[in-house]
């Protein structure tokens, strides 16, 4: 694989490119939800890897697992955990995204690094979340590349901040309409609270590519370019992560929103597609074997607008971040996937 460093290529913002009404967190980053790291570990050689999404330590999201819910657009895809989360509506690990055929690793990873950092986890069990997307096209998935102890490199490596996106990662073999795509984030601060982004993109045509409403993958096919890899079909996973105490089901809602977002950039969510998405509060804890009665200090139904906004925007400008910080990269075969050409695109907007 052959690609430049991430941080040289800007992000929308820094091309006057403003997604919504809402305002970023610091950092425009998922990290922006306190105590929140993302981490990454690359397999450069296979354009594979694992990115993790770390929301707190092992032992303490084991023993106070957070409120989380999941949402559907289309299913053709992963998300393991994600029936565990629907009946209990709690995160009880950090997430991790890989390769479809790489999921069972990654599974073993978590699982290892929970056994090591929590050693009770042996009168107990728990319910990694790992979300996939293929990444085949560019990287050849019967090497079986991705090992436990990558999960652990992500864990270690996961910093809190504007971290590296792009084709780094869980992103490094993904497509995204018709460019190279991969990891982005992106935030927004309502009524106090952050709400962070992050996604894993690889879907889409070239032609329904849209960027803040303006339809520029049909003004690129009009001057004959298109992406090598034309398939419609592909995945999303978008993770979700906010401080405003919400409960499971809220999340769920906030979650589902996302989808909203995918469709603002060109998905149509097509019949052979993942879009899975997960969205957890930092602040709605629940203690592990708990008993007696719980009560929750937690937004209301009607205050939940803003954070639906947030969901939209953000996801739909991680979307574009991902595909701005993406390099162009060299895969199995000698397929190329070429970054988004920034200057040629802002000229067609």
């Amino acid at each position: 694989m052959t690609a430049q460093r991430p941080e040289q290529r800007p992000r929308p913002r820094d091309c006057g490119i403003v997604i919504g009404l809402l305002p970023t967190g610091a950092h425009n980053a998922i990290t922006d939800v306190p105590g929140l790291r993302v981490g990454h570990s690359t397999i450069a050689e296979h354009c594979t890897g694992v990115t993790a999404i770390v929301p707190d330590t092992l032992s303490s999201m084991f023993s106070e697992p957070m409120a989380a819910g999941t949402a559907v657009l289309n299913g053709a895809g992963e998300l393991t955990g994600s029936i565990t989360i629907r009946e209990w509506g709690t995160l009880e690990t950090p997430i991790v995204l890989t390769a479809t055929m790489s999921i069972g690793m990654a599974y073993q990873g978590v699982v290892e690094a929970t056994l090591a950092a929590v050693p009770e986890v042996t009168n107990d069990v728990v319910a990694p979340v790992i979300g996939e997307c293929d990444d085949s096209w560019l990287s050849d998935p019967s090497v079986m590349a991705i090992k436990p102890h990558h999960v652990a490199d992500a864990f270690a490596a996961a910093t809190d901040g504007l971290f590296d996106a792009g084709a780094i990662g869980a992103g490094s073999g993904m497509t995204c309409l018709g460019w190279k795509g991969g990891i982005g984030t992106a935030s927004r601060v309502v009524d106090g609270f952050v709400l962070g982004a992050l996604v894993l993109t690889n879907f889409g045509a070239l032609q329904r590519l849209c960027v803040n409403g303006s339809p520029v993958g049909q003004r690129f096919a009009e001057r004959g370019r298109f992406g090598e890899r034309e398939a419609p079909e592909g995945s999303c996973i978008v993770v979700i992560a906010t401080d405003a105490p919400i409960l499971p089901a809220q999340c769920e809602r906030v979650a589902r929103r996302a989808g909203l977002g995918l469709a603002r950039t060109g998905s149509v969510a097509t019949h052979g597609s993942g879009e899975i998405f997960v969205a957890f509060s930092t602040t709605c804890r629940f203690v592990r074997g708990g008993r007696g009665r719980v009560t929750h200090d937690v937004l209301s139904d009607r205050d939940l607008d803003a954070l639906f906004a947030a969901s939209v925007e953000a996801t739909e400008e991680a979307v574009l971040d991902s595909m701005f910080r993406a390099t162009t990269t060299t895969g199995r075969l000698g397929r190329v996937a070429e970054a988004l050409p920034i200057d040629e695109l802002m000229a067609l907007m």
